[in-house]
């Protein structure tokens, strides 16, 4: 079954219908519920249908000179229930966190039509059990998010790019770390070894991103060149490189992201360098998630009985 809601009393419908029939759920489209519920700028809050798009909030919350500091590919097509619903980040996730930072209120419709809310829309919130980070990154296992209340940051007044071709892993990982002990302090702390994006003969290339005010902004920019950190780049190479899919994820500790990059033998990445998650293509399969299996069973005995919804 497809269900394609117009309004969250047909969402709360269709899974009810599903639910008493046992039939699977495939697949829900929110696109219609794309409703800016609440704007409050003063309050750094948003409160959002889930069927919005990211990039059509972001240029919402422009307006006012906010954003959501969340930054996955293709924010174009990917609604706030997909960005919750996989947890999805992009190369300021260094700097800035993930979408789980920035949640501080969800509705969800359970699988059989119930409706349930955490959280609430102020930023000091301790009221009832927190079930918001229990449903991001669950996939749409436990439930369909229908709606969600965010805390947002000002736009910084500028943000600049800056990145190092290196000629051997080695001498990445050594710059990596001489970036780490600094007192640099950048949004983004990449690593990747994509040509075609650079179109130059050096195969592994540091990204560094700063944003702030233009004198904070220079400032970090000035350490940057005194590590040979000089030349002016973009985000581009992310992009391209996840925009076309068939890629693996890995996540490892920090320290251990160039050992495993070595370990992968020269297939493409991109590499969070300063998190430890590397997106790469080809090479051995990741090792399969350690999740806790009685527990997931419990939470899916609760919230999924009769499997209608997606298994994680």
């Amino acid at each position: 079954m497809n269900l394609t809601p117009p309004t969250l009393k047909d969402l709360t419908r269709g899974l009810s219908h599903a639910f008493a029939l046992g039939e699977k759920v495939e697949d829900v489209d929110l696109r219609a519920l794309s409703r800016v519920v609440e704007h409050t700028p003063e309050d750094l809050t948003v409160t959002v249908e889930s069927g919005i798009t990211l990039v059509a909030l972001q240029s919402d919350l422009a307006k006012q000179g906010q954003w959501l500091p969340v930054d996955p590919p293709n924010a174009d097509a990917l609604t706030v229930e997909g960005l919750l619903a996989t947890n999805a980040s992009g190369p300021r996730r260094y700097g800035y966190g993930t979408i789980r930072d920035y949640v501080i209120g969800i509705k969800v419709a359970l699988a059989d039509g119930r409706v349930i809310k955490s959280g609430g829309k102020v930023v000091k919130n301790v009221a009832g059990y927190d079930l918001v980070k229990l449903f991001i990154g669950s996939q749409r296992s436990l439930g369909v998010i229908a709606e969600a209340t965010f805390k947002l940051r000002p736009l910084p007044e500028t943000e600049r790019i800056a990145c190092a071709r290196c000629e051997s892993l080695e001498k990445a990982g050594a710059l990596i770390e001489s970036v780490l002990d600094s007192e640099m302090v950048p949004v983004a702390l990449d690593l990747h070894n994509q040509r075609e994006a650079t179109n130059h003969e050096s195969q592994w290339t540091l990204v560094l991103g700063f944003a702030g005010t233009r004198e904070e902004t220079e400032d970090q920019l000035t350490q940057a060149r005194a590590r040979g950190i000089n030349e002016s780049c973009t985000l581009d190479y992310d992009r391209q490189f996840r925009a076309s899919g068939g890629w693996q994820r890995r996540s490892v500790l920090p320290s251990q992201t160039v050992e495993t990059i070595r370990s992968l033998k020269n297939v493409p990445f991109v590499a969070r360098a300063g998190n430890g998650v590397v997106y790469y293509r080809g090479g051995p399969a990741p090792p399969k998630a350690d999740l806790p299996a009685k527990l997931t069973r419990r939470l899916k005995d609760a919230f999924d009985p009769k499997r209608i919804l997606p298994e994680l």
